[in-house]
């Protein structure tokens, strides 16, 4: 029995290469053939009922349309051409959607690492004429022991160190009434754990990656030569 593919969008990269467009990226039925492994097929009614809640005028609907909008002035025409040039950057494409959804109060939960970068950005909403609040990952300076972790669990050892606490930060900007949240550089697990407990809708405009200057795309493009390793060797945890 042939072995069934796993429904994986990633794969579909070698169809835009060959064509430079994918199925569902064409005029239906005139782009190239969707490959076996597409999942547009058997979660059809997935798809159709999710975007029939973009037709109401509910938050969740008016989110979808403003996105969209904003994806599309993030853009501008070059005369004389059909190319386009992009124009706006994310703290930008980050304003317009806070402008398009009237949103007032921002929420800013920020790693202790970059709070210069939150004040920089808590400075940037003042001026477009939000009100920014933020809270720290630190809050609270609770000892990471607290945490049944042991002393040689934390980056360095025989220091007080404190946790972090993304629930925390969460409950404190949902008790602010906050319109709308902004992760800055939160911990991979922590960000997830914001997210879950969040009441207003959350977007990402800082991923902390220590190495690459919180830029994790770059181990992506490095993948043939710096981080070629993540393809060829297991990912080694050490021993407690």
């Amino acid at each position: 029995m042939k072995e069934k593919k796993p429904l994986s969008c990633s794969s579909c990269s070698t169809v835009w290469d060959k064509c430079g467009e994918t199925n569902c990226w064409a005029e239906p039925d005139q782009g190239p053939a969707k490959p076996a492994y597409c999942p547009s097929d058997p979660h059809a009614d997935i798809i159709v009922k999710s975007f029939a809640k973009y037709a109401g005028d509910d938050e969740d609907a008016r989110l979808a349309k403003v996105a969209a909008r904003v994806e599309g002035l993030c853009y501008q025409p070059i005369p004389g051409s059909d190319a386009v040039n992009a124009r706006w950057n994310r703290v930008e494409d980050l304003l317009a959607l806070c402008k398009l959804m009237e949103y007032k109060k921002i929420g800013i939960a920020t790693c202790i690492g970059l709070l210069d970068e939150t004040k920089r950005l808590s400075d940037i909403l003042i001026a477009q004429g939000f009100e920014p609040y933020s809270a720290c990952c630190k809050a609270g300076s609770i000892d990471k022991l607290k945490l049944d972790l042991k002393e040689s669990d934390k980056v360095r050892p025989g220091t007080f160190e404190p946790a972090c606490n993304p629930i925390a930060q969460a409950e404190i900007l949902n008790t602010e009434g906050m319109d709308m949240n902004v992760i800055m550089g939160l911990c991979v697990g922590h960000d997830m754990l914001f997210n879950k407990y969040s009441q207003a809708p959350v977007t990402t405009l800082v991923v902390k990656d220590r190495v690459t200057g919180h830029n994790p795309v770059s181990v992506l493009y490095g993948q043939n030569f710096y981080y070629k390793r993540l393809q060829k060797q297991p990912m080694v945890i050490p021993d407690e």
